[in-house]
C-alpha cells in the first residue's frame, strides 16, 4: 500500500521555525500532486501548501504566504514545509496528501499527520 509519512511537529514558542518532513513510501512522490494540510481544533481542514497549483507553480495558503516554503527531495522521497516566524493559530495537525493532478481533488493517499503547537 502507498503510504505517507509526517515527522518533525512538536511544541515551539510564536516567532519561532519548525520544518516538517514526509517520506512517501512504495510509490514516488515525482509522479503525484502533494500537498500539506491543516486542521486545528474547531476547524475545517485547510490546504496549506501544494507542490503545484493551479498554475503549476506552488501554492500557499493566504494565511502561510511568505512564512511557509514546500519543497521536495526527489532522491529521499522527502516532502518538506519549512514554517517561519509561526504564530499560535499556526497550530494544528499537518497531514501531507498525494493526489492525481490537483492538491483536493480525489480521494487522494493520506498520512496521519504530526502535530504542531504554538504557544509561548
Amino acid at each position: 500500500q502507498p503510504r505517507l509519512e509526517e515527522s518533525g511537529g512538536g511544541l515551539i514558542q510564536p516567532g519561532d521555525s519548525l520544518t516538517l518532513s514526509c517520506t512517501a513510501s512504495r510509490f514516488r512522490l515525482d509522479d503525484y500532486v502533494i500537498g500539506w494540510f491543516r486542521q486545528a481544533p474547531g476547524k475545517e481542514r485547510e490546504e496549506v501548501s501544494c507542490t503545484s497549483g493551479p498554475d503549476g507553480t506552488p501554492s500557499y495558503a493566504a494565511s502561510v504566504n511568505g512564512r511557509f516554503s514546500i519543497s521536495k527531495d526527489s532522491a529521499k522521497n522527502t516532502l518538506y514545509l519549512r514554517m517561519n516566524n509561526l504564530k499560535p493559530e499556526d497550530g494544528g495537525l499537518y497531514v501531507c496528501a498525494a493526489f492525481i493532478s490537483r492538491c483536493g481533488r480525489g480521494i487522494g493517499t493520506w498520512g496521519q499527520g504530526t502535530r504542531v503547537t504554538v504557544s509561548s
